[in-house]
């Protein structure tokens, strides 16, 4: 039996963004990717900011695609200070950003979906088309939480 992890129980570090060394703004994409545990209707999605220039990851958060979990990972961006975001064209971007700070289209969108392709080669259970599947969302969110940590932020995991 798997005991499972709360929220209050996890200790969050807030490292301070200083990705901006040359004092340009602060500009991001975003976008989720699809996957699955245990059987295709059963979706799950990561939801993910990179920086435009460098490809840094900024934040992410995992869940269904509703405009309540983009709002979580907006409210993770807030410390950025992001001044741009790039997104594709999902209708919670369009809902939940600001228009004046908010452009659509694949052409500034190309790093992150970059990003999803390293994913899906190196986390078998992200693959559209695999035999490897999560068969608890608590391990699905735990293995690819662990990935970003580890790969993306440098943390000792």
């Amino acid at each position: 039996m798997l005991a499972q992890i709360e929220p209050a129980q996890i200790n969050v570090e807030i490292l301070p963004v200083n990705l901006v060394a040359d004092g340009s703004p602060l500009e991001g994409e975003l976008d989720e990717m699809w996957s699955f545990v245990e059987k295709k209707e059963n979706q799950r999605w990561l939801w993910h900011a990179i920086d435009h220039k460098t490809g840094t990851v900024l934040a992410y958060v995992l869940g269904k695609r509703t405009d309540n979990i983009f709002l979580k990972l907006k409210t993770l961006l807030e410390p950025c200070g992001i001044s741009k975001f790039y997104t594709d064209n999902w209708g919670t971007y369009d809902r939940k950003l600001d228009p004046n700070q908010h452009q659509v289209g694949k052409s500034n969108t190309q790093k992150i979906e970059r990003k999803h392709l390293t994913l899906r080669t190196r986390i078998k259970r992200l693959a559209r088309k695999t035999i490897c599947f999560s068969k608890s969302e608590v391990l699905h969110d735990i293995v690819i939480g662990l990935y970003i940590n580890r790969y993306e932020f440098g943390l000792s995991v």
